[in-house]
């Protein structure tokens, strides 16, 4: 008979090596709003607070909240509990492995009881683990960032994630100066700016069978950035087609719709222009945005399909997919980039050739309406300054120094033909 050895990892050294899984500050701000979709909250805040050696970040929620148990749980690296289908977790890392990218201290502070105020604090601290090459989860710390945490929940149920020593952040050279700040600050503004967009269906109260959801970041509220502008009347959105995919578990669909953009003549201000040209601008944003149960994973790029071209920049179609064909989209822990399935590529080329075309077509009649209308413009300019060059003659003419205005004539024909042409001189 075989033997067998139950070989733990080693923390201190696990640990470690899952700080470098992939994130940045607001990819792993969004692994952490995700749980609290999926704990059913409506209000979810992100806040940065800058305290020289002691700034935190917290990440607030009014979802259903966890008991002690449940808290301790969360914690655990690869999580035991199963997913539903459709819900935003995936492997039960994204707590731990975003959090941790960013810094080595996380603790979950927690209430689950609506008439009692029983709130639970469990802490994990890299530098306990790196001491003690354990997975222990502490109980019960304090710090200025926890007790806020626990004043935030006296009212109502909730969870609050909260990030100290900032490492990744701010490192110690620059964790109580100025540049620290502002480092936090354009953190923040670039977490405003992703959230907006991976959870826009979320803020506009699009997802079926949920309400909206409010996300704040530092007491801002957030707008939704949708990349297919439906408030733009002139947004063309073509009809949406399926795609059967097989999965381990059986077949299931994968909805596309493509849509074309107005062009910068046709959008409602130059400033809704600009916005919707998202955090890479107009020219890396078109393409597929990739959804997976309603949150966006991936956004821009054709995926292979076809390479990044001018003409096509205002084309942009939505791919949709269930929990189910996480194995067949390779979704990665970070929940940031997805494969497309070759079988569906090969599907996916001829709509996405259409909508190029269209695209192109749409950008084509706008750039040729602006050059009429800039020819038409030279034209006005041009018999504008003829009309000067008469006034001017004349009144040059009227002074009887016909020998001045020819010397003054040859002088400018010297300097500046174009404009002696021009002035009809």
């Amino acid at each position: 008979m075989s033997r067998s050895y139950d070989v733990a990892p080693s923390a201190a050294r696990l640990t470690q090596s899952l700080r470098d899984i992939g994130y940045n500050f607001h990819t792993a701000i969004a692994d952490i709003v995700d749980n609290s979709v999926a704990a059913g909250a409506t209000h979810i805040n992100v806040e940065t607070v800058f305290e020289p050696n002691g700034s935190y970040v917290l990440i607030s929620d009014d979802g259903s909240g966890m008991n002690q148990t449940e808290a301790v749980e969360s914690l655990r690296f690869g999580t035991r509990r199963g997913y539903e289908l459709n819900e935003l977790g995936r492997f039960g890392l994204g707590l731990k492995t975003g959090s941790f990218s960013q810094c080595r201290r996380l603790t979950v502070v927690s209430r689950s009881h609506r008439a009692k105020c029983d709130v639970h604090v469990v802490t994990l601290d890299l530098n306990r683990v790196a001491r003690d090459d354990s997975w222990a989860v502490l109980a019960d710390e304090r710090s200025p960032a926890i007790e806020r945490a626990v004043d935030m929940l006296q009212e109502a149920p909730g969870t609050v994630v909260v990030w100290e020593d900032l490492d990744r952040v701010l490192p110690d050279r620059y964790a109580e100066n100025g540049w620290g700040r502002r480092r936090l600050t354009s953190l923040a503004s670039k977490t405003s700016e992703h959230l907006a967009m991976v959870f826009h269906r979320f803020i506009e109260g699009s997802v079926a069978h949920r309400s909206e959801v409010v996300i704040a970041v530092n007491g801002e509220k957030l707008q939704p950035w949708n990349p297919f502008a439906p408030a733009e009347p002139d947004t063309k959105a073509l009809p949406q087609q399926r795609f059967e995919i097989e999965a381990d578990g059986g077949s299931s669909f994968v909805k596309f719709r493509g849509y074309i953009l107005p062009a910068r003549d046709r959008f409602s201000s130059s400033e809704e222009f600009d916005r919707m040209s998202g955090p890479l601008k107009w020219n890396r944003q078109q393409g597929l945005y990739i959804y997976r149960a309603d949150r966006l994973v991936q956004h821009g790029g054709w995926s292979g399909i076809r390479g990044i071209d001018e003409h096509t920049k205002l084309a942009r179609a939505s791919i949709d997919f269930d929990t189910n064909l996480d194995e067949v989209f390779q979704i990665n822990v970070a929940k940031m980039k997805v494969e497309l399935p070759p079988s569906l590529k090969q599907m996916l080329e001829r709509p996405v050739h259409e909508l190029s075309v269209l695209a192109n077509d749409a950008y084509r009649r706008s750039a040729n309406a602006g050059d009429r209308k800039e020819a038409s413009k030279s034209a006005a300019s041009q018999v504008a300054l003829h009309e000067v060059g008469v006034a001017l003659k004349a009144a040059l003419l009227e002074e009887n120094d016909l020998p001045s205005f020819k010397t003054a004539v040859g002088t400018l024909r010297r300097r500046n033909p174009d404009l002696a042409d021009a002035l009809g001189l």
